[in-house]
């Protein structure tokens, strides 16, 4: 039986005690259309808070900008919103921020496209396997489960590289971790930036305020780093 990480404003269907049974569910037209309900490790957990806005959203549509420029030219996929990545040997299904997959993952398949219950041509619902990124960015309601939970089921299904973006701070946290036999790593910073061997160039994060005051974020590239 699966153990439930529970918000008050979402109800979780009984006989849900497996991986299988909660990606039926999270597939279903029955599964709950806001909020981030995951299967992290034989548990459920339900997270209803809404996103903060510049905490979050507009450090992740920076990243997103940035990164699809970069995934076109790379034989890559960029997904995120509620982009489903669910792995059996990870024991995880979950909807990271951001997700990147090259296309040579998915011909050797490393990462499989599962199809829409239509099976209708290029309609497809979920993601299956490791994929070649995720990039996770720190909530006040998802600390342990960005930085603890989550990587190790990542790294069990596979993910050659994760990202950590925590901006709550005074400063912007960011950390690149590669993925090697025992555990994610993170890379050291040169000058800066991290680097990244699935886009094989160095990353950085900067934030300031436009002329009006609000938070805005740069995702920096520097390539051959």
């Amino acid at each position: 039986m699966a153990s439930i990480l529970v918000d008050e404003q979402c109800l979780i269907p009984d006989g849900i005690a497996s991986l299988a049974d909660f990606r039926r569910w999270a597939l279903s037209p029955a599964f709950p259309e806001r909020g981030r309900i995951d299967w992290i490790g034989s548990r459920i957990e339900v997270d209803m808070s809404p996103e903060d806005i510049f905490m979050h959203g507009t450090l992740k549509t920076e990243i997103v900008r940035v990164l699809g420029t970069l995934a076109k030219d790379r034989a890559m996929h960029l997904f995120t919103g509620e982009t489903r990545v669910s792995s059996v040997v990870g024991d995880v299904s979950a909807e990271p921020d951001v997700v990147a997959v090259f296309d040579a993952a998915f011909d050797a398949g490393h990462v499989r496209l599962v199809p829409s219950a239509a099976g209708k041509p290029d309609r497809f619902i979920e993601l299956e396997g490791g994929p070649d990124l995720i990039v996770e960015i720190v909530s006040d309601s998802s600390v342990a489960k960005d930085t603890r939970r989550l990587p190790a089921a990542y790294h069990a299904a596979g993910v050659r590289e994760f990202w950590l973006v925590d901006a709550r701070g005074a400063d912007v946290l960011f950390t690149i971790h590669r993925h090697e036999a025992a555990g994610f790593v993170a890379t050291a910073p040169v000058d800066g930036f991290a680097r990244s061997d699935v886009f094989n160039c160095g990353f950085a994060i900067r934030r300031s305020r436009n002329p009006h005051g609000r938070l805005i974020y740069d995702l920096l590239v520097r390539s051959g780093h």
